[in-house]
């Protein structure tokens, strides 16, 4: 499925008419015969990955207990415990990116993680990596730096070109002066 060309015909719809896409995504996502299916080709100890929202991204988890709608999963990267809905779990290993209709990024089109740059006010040239994504802009960590920069503002760097810019210190991603 390709979330980029669904989101652009999207944007044409009205408030009521998305509204009323959300009502039947809702009731397709409660459907219990769906809920099943889900639920019985899951196993406990098993290895999935899932969307979170917030982090715009798939997060790799370990089924710690199934329950009648939901699963109880312990994260890879931080050991932390979420109780999620099965309808989060990505059983398809499906493609969840999203890229900007003008190739410019947006909240959909950018996930916790991604490194970007910006120019300053100064015009000074930032490389960081997002840690949060906000309805206007995105959290950026330069260093130790946490900066609010709007989405349109930002540019993707390629790994290559992090090497004469910055230096990767324990995890950090720190600009040069």
């Amino acid at each position: 499925m390709n979330y980029s060309e669904i989101l652009e015909e999207l944007n044409n719809a009205s408030l009521f008419e998305l509204y009323r896409l959300q009502q039947a995504i809702r009731r397709s996502l409660e459907d219990p015969v769906r809920i099943r299916e889900i639920k019985d080709s899951l196993k406990v100890g098993q290895d999935i990955e899932y969307f979170d929202a917030e982090e715009n991204r798939l997060i790799e988890a370990r089924i710690v207990e199934l329950k009648r709608t939901r699963a109880l999963v312990k994260n890879r990267h931080d050991g932390a415990l979420w109780n999620i809905p099965f309808y989060h779990i990505n059983l398809d290993h499906a493609d969840v990116g999203i890229s900007g209709a003008t190739g410019k990024f947006d909240r959909n089109s950018l996930k916790v993680g991604d490194k970007v740059a910006f120019k300053d006010g100064k015009g000074n040239e930032l490389f960081g990596a997002v840690i949060k994504l906000n309805p206007k802009t995105a959290g950026v960590l330069v260093g130790t730096t946490r900066w609010k920069v709007s989405y349109r503002l930002l540019s993707s760097i390629i790994e290559g070109e992090l090497g004469d810019e910055t230096n990767v210190i324990e995890g950090q991603l720190l600009a040069r002066e």
